[in-house]
């Protein structure tokens, strides 16, 4: 494929940059001890950009053929002459970067394909029978089973010359449990790049599913929090969520142009000393993060880029029109979903350094807060404000945990809560690879870290 699209590209004189982009996924959710929902898509084609009169042209096409290429070309083209008279700031060049040359191919893509759709079958259909067998108060539970393996080459008039491929399975486990008409919930999902092995590396089908039942039966027994500004000690899921929505948001150059809240302060102080977050395209202290890539879609080879060190903004990420614009080199952050799609500066894997307490030293050092873990929803905005709903969270007295309680959010502003981080934990975990990230596309992303202790606003219902 690389040969095929350098073949279409030799006459050409300007920049052009041609995106093969194929993608298979499965999917497969089981509920009751039958099979609800199969899915199987199929998709390839190529995404055309040029950058022509100071401006970005774009086209696609589904007929991979070189004669449907040269066409998207000359379209890509005229929509940049189109385009370029009502654009202000022209885009003059585009800066040097560390291009991907070769053949980079994942973990693990024979090992998911040689598992058959019957095995796969059998994977969500046992496991949802198993869990619903432990308790009378399960009303329902709900498994899901999904991959999608994905192919590119992306070569570019300047030097990009590179093919990858990957394959990301998910596991996900939904429980309900009820007692005298109330309902309560428990979720457990994976997420990872790699194969079958990775994907149950750390606990097995089965124990997913006790945990998801344990904690909506759980729940059912748990009261409400006495809301307020507490100290609150977020495990890494919860971690992860916060650096991805409430900080890696407003550190994408795009936005930080959009006048986020990071604009203008590199080099200034966001984070207490003990925290250092970083963005990397590879997967750090382990094998499996799900937001993995080894190039972006620019051709850029995906680095590990810092974004606060010991608590001062030193970078935001980039691709390569933005490092042009603030003078520094591509981050490798520029992805699309589809083909079809136009790549956007996105995060891959986000996450906190870990440092040198324990999660045990944590818990008995605080007089008076909450363990918090397993995000359920969120919101964050160029702010930094942030609101997120917790699953599962712990009572904290007198450096014990005395109670689970339910009806959580925990809520603040993301650089005053990075500014308060007192002990951060040896302990590392990627918690979102069962992630996607929304930004006009989506994007499979993910974000973990250690253990964290803060200061934070808990919300809730006053109990009795």
């Amino acid at each position: 494929m690389r040969e095929f699209l350098k073949d279409c590209l030799k006459n050409e004189s300007g920049f052009v940059e041609l995106r093969y982009h194929k993608k298979e996924g499965k999917s497969i959710a089981a509920e009751k001890d039958r099979i609800e929902n199969t899915q199987v898509k199929k998709r390839a084609g190529i995404g055309i950009r040029v950058l022509h009169k100071g401006t970005w042209g774009f086209s696609s096409t589904g007929e991979i053929s070189k004669e449907s290429i040269m066409k998207g070309i000359q379209i890509a083209k005229k929509s940049a002459e189109l385009s370029s008279a009502v654009r202000a700031e022209k885009i003059n060049f585009l800066p040097k970067a560390n291009f991907a040359i070769g053949e980079f191919i994942g973990k693990g893509i024979e090992e998911i394909q040689k598992k058959t759709l019957e095995e796969k079958i059998a994977l969500v259909l046992n496991t949802t029978k198993n869990s619903k067998s432990l308790s009378n108060k399960l009303q329902s539970v709900v498994c899901g089973y999904s991959e999608v393996y994905e192919e590119k080459a992306i070569v570019t008039t300047d030097g990009a010359d590179s093919f990858f491929a990957y394959v990301r399975p998910e596991f996900k486990v939904n429980a309900v449990a009820s007692r005298d008409g109330e309902l309560q919930s428990g979720t457990e999902s994976i997420g990872v790049t790699g194969g079958w092995d990775c994907l149950f590396k750390d606990k097995k089908p089965d124990e997913l599913g006790q945990m998801a039942c344990k904690t909506a039966i759980d729940l059912l027994d748990s009261s409400f929090p006495i809301g307020g500004n507490t100290t609150v000690i977020l495990a890494p899921s919860i971690v992860g969520l916060l650096v991805h929505e409430a900080i890696g948001h407003t550190v994408e150059a795009d936005f930080v142009l959009a006048g986020s809240v990071a604009a203008g302060k590199i080099g200034t102080r966001v984070g207490s000393d003990l925290v250092t977050l970083s963005d990397s395209g590879l997967s750090e202290f382990y094998e499996g993060a799900g937001g993995s890539i080894p190039v972006d879609d620019e051709g850029v080879i995906t680095e590990n880029t810092v974004i606060i060190r010991n608590g001062i903004l030193v970078s935001y990420l980039h691709n390569r029109e933005t490092a042009n614009r603030f003078g520094v080199t591509p981050t490798g952050s520029a992805r699309a979903w589809e083909y079809s799609d136009i790549p956007l500066i996105r995060m891959r894997n986000t996450y906190l350094m870990p440092g040198t307490s324990t999660l045990e030293e944590m818990i008995s050092s605080t007089k008076d807060g909450y363990l918090l873990e397993g995000p359920k929803n969120g919101q964050a905005d160029s702010t930094g404000e942030f609101m997120f709903g917790v699953q599962k969270a712990f009572k904290i007295q007198n450096g014990k945990i005395i109670k689970m309680v339910k009806g959580v959010t925990v809520s603040g502003i993301a650089f005053d809560v990075m500014n308060q981080v007192d002990m951060v934990s040896k302990e590392f975990k990627w918690d979102l690879g069962s992630g996607y990230c929304g930004k006009g596309q989506p994007a499979k992303v993910d974000a973990g870290g250690p253990y964290i202790r803060t200061k934070a606003k808990l919300g809730g219902t006053k109990g009795d």
